[in-house]
């Protein structure tokens, strides 16, 4: 049996060429299947990846209970100055508290791919903000002067977004910035933010005192627990604290799983013509060899053998475009560096990720779409009536 089944396929195999233009519309049709799914699959993990490498376990933040995102948060200077007092709350040698209180608001930037608009966050910083950013580091230029209109720009900013290289003025809403500095925190999502005086922003935007999140640094990660009974005991404050790695992984979980959402159905709709291609491929397959099956069953080969390199045919075309399709995405795409809207409405800039994990489940498509397009085909190779080998060519 296994030598009839090892034989059946080495010719099937071998036939290929004959089916040229069949076979490799059918490679295609399953290598764009391939590509389609991979392309949504390594934007949302470069966004996943992007966002749970951002933060610290040792850096709580703090925003009004409810709020969920720092944008619809809103706090006092007093929660600021109660913070700075809490238990957990690291110092630095000087005895002052590592706590940096932040406030988020949204500016419009120009990409420079296409020239449309979209929103980035400026943020309003302080002294501390520096020392709670794992990773933090000026690669040109200085740092912002107090009280003054300068700013600093995170280097995924720089590289999507047009208009913020170093010494220029940007008119940003009604009020003019030079940037004089870009940082970076090692791809994090910080880097796509911009930095200012949170004075001057709060001035600017007519904030009073008050912020929208607090960053503290804490003596340790079991602190944060501390700080969290700290805050039910309180009753001046009303706060939900995370610790950072924890509040960046929520913030990239929705809009992972929508870019997800979107890419599956779209891959499976396009599975749908593969299939009928792959399908129409295998019954050319066994139309053009219906006298060469018949032959082979009259001198004793099994029904179930034809079955099989049939089989094996559509499988081994289904592979070769999910190859070619993964193989493709990964030279287009693997580490191109895009945006697209977080939690908070802005842009997060991140890069594009082709993993394991996410060629198998294209090349696991591929061969569930080469299963059922070979299935009938494969059925209807068992059962070629042996008549046809006395048919005339």
């Amino acid at each position: 049996m296994f030598k009839q089944i090892g034989a059946v396929t080495m010719i099937n195999l071998r036939s290929i060429p004959q089916r040229a233009g069949l076979s490799l519309a059918t490679i295609i049709s399953i290598a764009l299947v391939t590509g389609v799914l991979l392309g949504f699959l390594a934007m949302s993990n470069g966004f996943r990846a992007t966002l749970q490498g951002t933060g610290s376990e040792n850096v709580a933040v703090a925003l009004r209970a409810g709020s969920q995102a720092e944008l619809n948060s809103g706090l006092s200077s007093e929660d600021v100055r109660l913070i700075e007092e809490a238990p957990g709350v690291a110092r630095d040698a000087e005895g002052r508290p590592l706590v940096s209180g932040e406030l988020y608001v949204i500016v419009d930037g120009t990409k420079r791919a296409s020239g449309t608009d979209a929103n980035l966050p400026l943020r309003g910083v302080g002294p501390q903000a520096l020392s709670l950013r794992e990773g933090f580091e000026m690669v040109e230029g200085r740092m912002f002067e107090p009280g003054t209109n300068e700013l600093v720009v995170g280097a995924s900013v720089l590289r999507e977004f047009s208009g913020f290289d170093l010494g220029e003025t940007i008119r940003l809403g009604s009020n003019e910035w030079v940037v004089v500095g870009i940082f970076s925190t090692g791809g994090s999502v910080f880097e796509s933010e911009i930095w200012a005086d949170i004075a001057v922003i709060q001035n600017l935007y007519n904030r009073g005192t008050a912020v929208q999140s607090v960053r503290a640094r804490l003596t340790s990660v079991e602190a944060i627990e501390d700080l969290r009974a700290w805050d039910e005991d309180e009753p001046r404050v009303n706060l939900d604290i995370e610790s950072e790695t924890d509040f960046f992984a929520s913030q990239a979980g929705g809009t992972a799983v929508l870019i997800e959402f979107v890419g599956w159905p779209l891959a499976i709709i396009m599975a749908i013509g593969a299939l009928a291609g792959a399908w129409n491929t295998m019954y050319s397959s066994v139309d053009t060899r219906m006298r060469e099956i018949a032959t082979l069953r009259a001198i004793g080969f099994s029904g179930f053998a034809a079955a099989v390199g049939t089989m094996v045919e559509s499988l081994v075309l289904a592979a070769l475009g999910g190859l070619a399709g993964a193989l493709a995405i990964y030279l287009l795409f693997n580490g191109v560096s895009a945006s697209t809207l977080g939690s908070g409405f802005t842009q997060v800039v991140f890069s594009f990720a082709v993993t394991g994990g996410s060629v198998i489940a294209g090349m696991v498509m591929a061969v569930v779409i080469g299963f059922f397009g070979g299935l009938v085909p494969a059925i209807r190779s068992a059962y070629v009536p042996l008549l046809t080998v006395h048919r005339s060519e």
